[in-house]
């Protein structure tokens, strides 16, 4: 019981269940899990489908990426990151 309070008291701070669910946040994993599924099994799991390990972690990242609308901003990185190390070659492909 101790252990079980410590925790409690440690972490009341994070516990502000009332206020997050005023600001309409997801308190549960339901959400996270639903978005894991459709993101994944929607470009992984299809029909015929194999993949090596790299290649599934490669897909599901410009997934991920594409999905959270933020494939413009990664682009800009990658061209960035390619262009602080003078790499000529991966900026012309």
């Amino acid at each position: 019981m101790e252990k079980d309070l410590g925790y409690f008291v440690r972490n009341v701070d994070r516990m502000q269940y009332a206020t997050f669910r005023a600001a309409d946040y997801f308190i549960g994993s339901g959400v996270v899990e639903a978005g894991c599924k459709t993101v994944i099994g929607g470009r992984c799991k299809q029909s015929g489908m194999f993949w090596s390990e790299s290649g599934a972690q490669n897909i599901l990242a410009l997934r991920c990426i594409h999905s959270s609308r933020r494939l413009d901003d990664f682009g800009k990185y990658r061209l960035n990151e390619q262009a602080a190390s003078n790499n000529s070659l991966l900026l012309a492909a």
